[in-house]
């Protein structure tokens, strides 16, 4: 059974940090393509962000470019996201998802998600 068990989101001042971690299991880490999505209360789910099953691709909406970093560690089967700057607009859950092939930003495209983190960006 392929799980993904996302986690780090929490409250946070604007202009702050955090880096959210997707541990993932029950799949060939190594051979899947993982993106990192949110939604908005009363919003559709939104891509944030993906990489390619070999770390050396990735894409960024454009309204994280510059602050939102996505990285991969297959060693220990978890990807990560760092966002710095964050804006009261980045309030959302989190979620990770996994798919087999290349790196997309539509999330109709993965077939594997995790039950997401809320990250909540208030003074």
């Amino acid at each position: 059974e392929v799980q993904l068990q996302a986690s780090g989101g929490g409250l946070v001042q604007p202009g702050g940090s955090l880096r959210l971690s997707c541990a993932a299991s029950g799949l060939d880490f190594d051979d899947h393509a993982f993106g990192w999505f949110r939604q908005a209360p009363g919003k559709e789910r939104e891509a944030v962000s993906c990489i390619s099953s070999r770390g050396d691709t990735s894409y960024y909406a454009d309204f994280v470019k510059g602050r939102f970093i996505i990285s991969r560690d297959d060693a220990k089967n978890t990807l990560y996201l760092q966002m710095d700057s964050l804006k009261p607009e980045d309030t959302a859950v989190y979620y990770c998802a996994a798919r087999w092939g290349l790196p997309l930003m539509d999330p109709e495209s993965y077939d594997y998600w995790g039950q997401g983190t809320q990250v909540t960006v208030s003074s």
